[in-house]
């Protein structure tokens, strides 16, 4: 984990409700893909975290969505606004794992870490599919960006206005060596329960601190207690024990 100040380069709606933030700062603390910051707002005392969409050695590419107090703040932010961010926290996502042909599922504002892992698979020569799945046509982002990428990309809509209608279940390819994936509970378990192979799960948590001290995102598991922000968000397919 570190504390920088950094200084928000652009700040620019994608849909009705989703921003995309690039900061300039020092990013030497993000470590790995999958990893998230935690954002400092005045007159909060709690900090935000958001996960990293993109990373570089001088800028931070973060794509949030406005759902409360602390989100509405962000998006009125111009260029120049001077943000204290906490980074590198998490674990983020395995790589070592991915084999030839690995497939990343993303849900709404869970596409977002989902980018720079598949740019790092990319780059290692993989053959990468990608899902991402929306409410409706006016929701969707990302498209031409995974595509850009080289990835096979598949959009799924519930109300059916965009892509395949469904969930993005409903788009799984008959075959894939590995999968990432990042999303509401409600699809984490649709894709948990649908997918053939072994995988990695990104949980969306409410936290306090962001770092594990106060035990406040705890959830079980296989090998016991895990903190989502500091163990996590990254969880393996065969240690998750759902909630009934």
């Amino acid at each position: 984990m570190k504390r920088s100040i950094f200084k928000v380069q652009s700040n620019i709606a994608l849909t009705k409700d989703v921003y995309k933030m690039v900061l300039v700062g020092d990013t030497s603390g993000i470590t790995n893909c999958g990893q998230f910051v935690n954002i400092l707002l005045d007159g909060l005392y709690l900090r935000r975290p958001i996960s990293v969409n993109d990373y570089d050695e001088e800028t931070l590419t973060l794509i949030y969505k406005v759902v409360g107090v602390g989100t509405e703040k962000m998006k009125f932010m111009e260029e120049g606004t001077s943000l204290d961010v906490l980074t590198g926290l998490g674990n983020g996502y395995n790589l070592s794992k991915a084999g030839d042909h690995p497939l990343l599922i993303g849900g709404g504002v869970g596409v977002p870490p989902l980018y720079n892992l598949a740019k790092k698979l990319i780059k290692e020569g993989k053959k990468v599919s990608v899902i991402l799945g929306f409410n409706k046509k006016e929701e969707v982002f990302a498209e031409d960006s995974f595509k850009e990428l080289g990835c096979e990309v598949a959009v799924t809509t519930v109300d059916g206005s965009y892509g395949v209608k469904g969930f993005v279940t409903n788009a799984l390819p008959e075959s894939y060596s590995y999968f990432y994936t990042c999303g509401p509970e409600p699809m984490l378990k649709a894709v948990y329960n649908s997918t053939t192979t072994s995988g990695e799960f990104s949980f969306e948590e409410r936290m306090g601190c962001g770092f594990g001290a106060c035990m406040g995102c705890t959830c079980k598991t296989l090998y016991g207690h895990k903190r989502i922000c500091k163990d996590g968000p990254v969880l393996t397919k065969e240690e998750i024990v759902w909630e009934k």
